[in-house]
């Protein structure tokens, strides 16, 4: 009697019988015993992301093993771009693919995904591709190709090889040396809950993975949407707060005659800040220019909205009279005493004659600005005082001082010096010293004077975490102005 098919025996590939492992080439041996111990574990996980390999698990404990520890460096991962990498090279580990790519949906439409960075709404990530390659499966339109059906909870599809309805996958695969695709929806928490991304595994060679591995693969991703729901949501907060701070803060720096301006506003995360740091330059009714810097302890949207509502204040104060800088923050003062009895506020006010290069300054409990001439740097000592609502009378003394043509005044907040050395004196020092070596072509353009102070000042990882919105505990808030 002829034995029954096989389920996969009446699957074909161009022709040719596929029986679920790659064409052309040799049954695989048998499987390895998986690794027994943390670390032999954790040294199977820390393959490279181009060449991932899981050795077969048969036993369910060594299954929940993996799990965990994948899911465990999920949860560790800090931000969302971190979390969808982990999820891709999670992915790739357990299937024994190559590459992949993880796209989100726009907010607005949960089955139409936006494509764009991860700084957007709709993303789209991908591992071991490079720009161009991501760039062309983008193109693929989204209701075919490798994840067709997904967005609107369709079940998984594998596309073995090069066949498919679309021609445009087709001719990106061909041209990619794409023989087969894996994907997986991200869906939300609640059960039936709306897909709102897509997760999709390349082979080089046409392949589908065994039921194992898409067994793995499936509860893998079932438990990471839950968790990236979360850094999705987190991640809204977070732009929604910084759209806030920014909108706070002047969208532009007035022009003046005489002298030429330059700003840099680099906020730490909400949930994380120590205070909420402004700037500001207002152009006066008398031909004069106030310049501010300063910061509102506290932390959250509360300390936020404070912050605009005392730089609103002290705009106010300056129009009035902006010419006494001791006025000016006294009376400051006396409002936030008024209005945010429990909160204090450091703050450095300049009035400035562009015509005769006149200054006039006060600080409370501020950072001293830092002048820079042909001859060094130096700062001007303003922080004499303490900071706004600490005392049951403020004080403070002015200084005055007339610079020349070609120097430049920096205003800054306590975050960059904080965040340039070990303590706030070794930072004041760092940024002193790299102010002073600037060079000639560089002092003259405040915006690149800027740049080189962030430069030389942070490391590495603080430009990187500055530039993506900021992760420290203190905001960097730099005002350069110079003397044309």
């Amino acid at each position: 009697m002829a034995e029954s098919p096989s389920p996969r025996a009446g699957r074909t590939l161009d022709g040719q019988a596929f029986d679920g492992q790659p064409l052309g080439f040799p049954a695989p041996t048998a499987p390895q015993p998986a690794p027994s111990t943390p670390g032999q574990r954790a040294a199977a996980l820390a393959e490279p992301l181009g060449e991932p390999r899981v050795e077969p698990l048969a036993e369910p404990l060594a299954d929940l093993t993996l799990l965990c520890d994948l899911t465990e460096r999920l949860t560790a991962a800090t931000g969302l771009e971190e979390a969808l990498r982990a999820v891709l090279q999670a992915g790739a580990a357990i299937l024994g693919a190559p590459r992949g790519m993880l796209l989100l949906t726009s907010s607005s439409d949960p089955h139409t995904p936006a494509l764009g960075t991860v700084d957007s709404p709709g993303s789209t990530i991908g591992l071991g591709l490079d720009r161009p390659a991501l760039g062309a499966l983008e193109t693929v339109p989204r209701d075919s190709g490798p994840y067709a059906g997904l967005l609107h909870g369709e079940p998984v599809v594998i596309v073995p090889g090069p066949i498919t309805d679309d021609s445009r996958f087709s001719d990106v695969a061909a041209h990619l040396g794409i023989g087969a695709s894996y994907a997986l929806p991200l869906t939300g928490p609640d059960a039936g809950g709306e897909p709102f991304g897509a997760a999709v595994w390349f082979y080089d060679a046409p392949t589908v993975p065994g039921e194992h591995a898409q067994r793995l693969a499936g509860l893998y991703c079932s438990a990471a949407s839950r968790l990236i729901t979360k850094e999705i949501e987190r991640d809204r907060l977070r732009r929604t707060a910084d759209a806030l701070r920014r909108g706070l803060l002047p969208d532009r720096l007035p022009r003046v005659r005489g002298l030429r301006l330059a700003a840099r506003c680099l906020p730490a995360g909400l949930d994380l800040s120590a205070g909420s740091d402004w700037y500001d330059a207002l152009a006066l009714p008398d031909g004069g220019l106030a310049l501010s810097v300063g910061s509102v302890t506290g932390g959250g949207p509360d300390c936020a909205a404070a912050m605009g509502r005392l730089r609103a204040a002290l705009r106010a104060y300056a129009v009035l009279e902006g010419e006494d800088p001791v006025a000016v923050l006294g009376d400051l003062e006396l409002l936030l005493k008024a209005t945010e009895p429990a909160r204090t506020a450091t703050a450095l006010y300049v009035y400035l004659d562009p015509r005769s290069r006149q200054l006039s300054l006060a600080g409370a409990g501020q950072c001293p600005p830092l002048l820079v001439t042909s001859f060094g740097a130096s700062f001007v000592e303003t922080s004499l005082s303490a900071p706004l609502g600490m005392l049951s009378c403020w004080e403070a003394p002015g200084v005055e001082l007339r610079a020349d043509r070609g120097d430049l005044l920096l205003l800054y907040t306590e975050g960059l010096a904080r965040r340039c050395g070990n303590s706030l004196h070794a930072g004041q020092a760092k940024l002193r010293s790299a102010a002073a070596a600037a060079p000639r072509e560089t002092r003259q353009d405040p915006e690149r004077f800027c740049a080189h102070l962030l430069s030389s000042c942070l490391d590495g990882s603080d430009q990187q975490s500055a530039a993506g919105g900021g992760s420290g505990a203190d905001d960097i808030v730099l005002l350069a102005a110079r003397f044309e």
